[in-house]
């Protein structure tokens, strides 16, 4: 005969556990509701609105029926000369001003990490651009650059109308967006630097480094996450940005500052052509996800 094995039920104990948990996790997404629900209505429902809207023929006017077009609206797009002027100068915009800004930052954090002099005030000033509105910063760079009664133009004794001019409108807005850009960088850093711990200095400097070779070998070893995750973002808010170049020039003059989300309001609000600008906006995501997919990749694998 065989015996038979009765397997003993489980206890009391991990039944009651087990329903905690469920109770605890029921509770968890009825309080995170609250909170999902206008992301949901507010954010991803216009994102997959806006997606759905690319593939289509819509239009912002009375009595047009809206149909579905497929891949044409990415056709013209990629045909479109207009379109590849902007992607170039957004590029041009995006790259330059995520570098002068990390660098500039870099430099600013490392100053304000040092003992100095008023270091809490100098710190508070520093951040002073990050607390200002994009419209205000963009129209008191305005007043900066103006031709006539600019203080640029005071202080260099020329009359260039800089926001007109064909070769300086790009520079001159890559400097406003450095400026405008540069203190939540510096506010990253300088917490990175802040992290680091001051024995490693200390061992740097009995080995008979110097402060190049300690910065080299230490801070920016030690500084090499913080900088991937700051530069990633500053390379999405840079090449996303609207407001302040719009202020400043509205993509002129000729569209030599025309960025891509310039050049989509004007497809979607002054064409009227809502597909072909929502096709605009999802290239230019898909574009932004697989350069920052590349760059966090390859960081990646330098830090393994």
């Amino acid at each position: 005969m065989t015996a038979t094995v009765t397997r003993p039920a489980p206890p009391r104990r991990s039944r009651g556990r087990r329903r905690r948990i469920s109770r605890q996790t029921r509770e968890l997404w009825l309080l995170m509701l609250p909170a999902m629900v206008p992301v949901l209505l507010f954010s991803v429902g216009p994102l997959l609105y806006g997606v759905g809207l690319a593939f289509t023929d819509a239009r912002n006017t009375r009595n047009h029926e809206t149909s579905f077009v497929g891949l044409e609206n990415f056709a013209e797009l990629l045909s479109a000369e207009d379109f590849w002027s902007s992607f170039k100068i957004g590029a041009i915009w995006a790259v330059s001003v995520t570098v002068l800004q990390f660098l500039a930052a870099l430099g600013l954090a490392l100053l304000l990490n040092e003992r100095l002099w008023f270091r809490g005030l100098a710190r508070v000033l520093a951040v002073v651009p990050w607390a200002m509105p994009p419209v205000v910063i963009g129209l008191m760079w305005k007043l900066v650059y103006h031709p006539d009664a600019g203080i640029l133009n005071d202080l260099l004794g020329t009359d260039i109308n800089w926001l007109a001019d064909f070769s300086l409108a790009l520079p001159a807005i890559i400097v406003v967006g450095v400026w405008t850009g540069m203190p939540q960088t510096t506010v990253v850093l300088l917490a990175g630097l802040q992290g680091i711990g001051k024995e490693l200095y200390e061992a740097g400097e009995v080995d008979g480094a110097g402060r190049w070779r300690r910065f080299w070998n230490i801070t920016l070893p030690q500084l090499r996450p913080v900088i991937v995750a700051i530069t990633s973002l500053d390379f999405v808010w840079n090449i996303n940005q609207f407001g302040l170049v719009y202020v400043l020039t509205q993509g002129g003059p000729g569209g030599q500052t025309r960025l891509p989300m310039l050049f989509a309001y004007e497809e979607a609000f002054r064409y009227r052509m809502a597909g072909y600008a929502s096709m605009l906006g999802l290239t230019m995501a898909i574009v932004v996800l697989a350069v920052l997919g590349l760059y966090l990749w390859r960081q990646m694998r330098e830090t393994k």
